[in-house]
């Protein structure tokens, strides 16, 4: 009995607590996650494409380093083509750019 007053208790403090400060805690949120992902830092790429194909961006697309082999450049190409194929519901265009990474690669690593 003592153990169900003390769990009340203690749920009436959250409530409490979470009445009085959760307006503050919302409103600041966007502020501490932008300072969270400058702390952190974010994985993702930002950017459009280049107009020419180039080292870095067609590493930044298949998501490998340039200077990769040919068959690891073929292994993600076909992972990520299985995963983007416009017949499957992918986008045509980020196809094309896949496509275009790969043999950028290729084409490299064959020099």
């Amino acid at each position: 009995m003592s153990g169900l007053i003390a769990a009340g208790v203690a749920l009436l403090g959250v409530g409490f607590i979470g009445s009085r400060y959760g307006p503050r805690i919302r409103n600041s949120w966007p502020k501490m996650e932008k300072q969270l992902q400058g702390l952190i830092g974010d994985s993702r790429y930002k950017g459009g494409f280049q107009s020419d194909m180039d080292k870095y961006e067609a590493g930044k697309i298949l998501g490998i380093s340039s200077n990769s082999s040919s068959k690891r450049v073929r292994d993600v190409h076909k992972k990520l083509m299985f995963q983007n194929h416009p017949d499957r519901g992918g986008s045509p265009y980020l196809a094309a750019k896949i496509n275009e990474a790969k043999d950028y690669l290729e084409k490299q690593s064959n020099k």
